[in-house]
């Protein structure tokens, strides 16, 4: 029965001594990743983005949770929140709401992730009310101290005048109150060059969502795309090496691995093997 502690007793050491050396993953994680997971179980999930070595997030959505409750879930696993998703709408008629998560969640930077359209096509009038509510909304929380990013989702890509309606937007997005979060699937997905805009336009992506694209998809500039397609970074045609080297110059300051695939549990880890990889 002794000998039978010391080896409970030895093992516990062992793990103890294994999560204390857990290497922390290069880069954040979109919790998005693992919506259905998380549905599910909010405790046991995150102890999984713990486990694969995740200490920074980007939040879309608090599962059923108030966000001071999802907040102490984080803190137990030792996970902080860079990022916080809200709606175009909130953003028209409710800043204080997002305030009020932003800061419960420890947020530094709120993201947008789609600007409400009319079927696949995306129009100056929804670029020019897209226009008035960042601006606005953008200096509002600014002036508290949280940074306001638009998530580009392909549609942006459009053809406006001799440019995009992605060009028109960075032209009128006041660069003091919003900039931008890359999706790089999401521009590569409409037929653009992630490095290239990049270039075009630095210190205007803040954040990035690392998402990589099955060889052989179709492009699409509606912003729709079967989720399936999301591969293992690295293992995609959106050239996620040459984009992370650009990035750094670009002054893109937070990464988050998305992965909306049902294998994104298994997938995740192996992205994170990936970009450990890279020199």
């Amino acid at each position: 029965m002794k000998r039978t502690y010391t080896f409970f007793l030895a093992g516990l050491l062992m793990s103890g001594l294994a999560a204390l050396a857990q290497k922390p993953a290069p880069v954040g994680l979109g919790l998005y990743s693992f919506r259905n997971q998380f549905s599910k179980d909010v405790p046991g999930t995150m102890t999984q983005v713990k486990q694969m070595g995740f200490r920074e997030v980007e939040v879309a959505g608090t599962y059923g949770l108030s966000a001071p409750d999802f907040r102490k879930i984080l803190d137990q696993n030792g996970v902080k929140v860079i990022s916080v998703g809200a709606s175009f709408e909130d953003l028209d008629n409710n800043v204080p709401k997002i305030l009020t998560e932003a800061k419960a969640l420890g947020a530094k930077y709120v993201a947008c992730f789609w600007i409400p359209h009319g079927g696949d096509a995306f129009t100056i009038y929804d670029a020019d009310r897209a226009i008035d509510v960042f601006n606005t909304a953008g200096k509002l929380l600014a002036d508290n101290g949280v940074t306001l990013c638009y998530h580009t989702h392909g549609y942006e890509f459009q053809t406006y005048k001799d440019a995009t309606f992605f060009d028109y937007l960075a032209e009128n997005l006041n660069p003091k109150y919003v900039n931008f979060e890359m999706d790089v699937f999401w521009v590569k997905a409409p037929g653009y060059d992630p490095v290239a805009i990049l270039q075009k336009y630095p210190k205007r992506f803040l954040l990035m969502h690392l998402k990589d694209r099955k060889p052989g998809t179709p492009d699409s500039n509606t912003g729709h795309s079967d989720v399936e397609s999301n591969v293992t970074l690295g293992q995609g045609d959106v050239g996620i090496a040459a984009i992370l080297k650009q990035a750094k110059k670009s002054g893109v300051k937070y990464y988050f691995i998305e992965d909306e695939s049902s294998r994104s549990v298994e997938q995740v880890p192996a992205s994170v093997t990936f970009l450990e990889g890279l020199k």
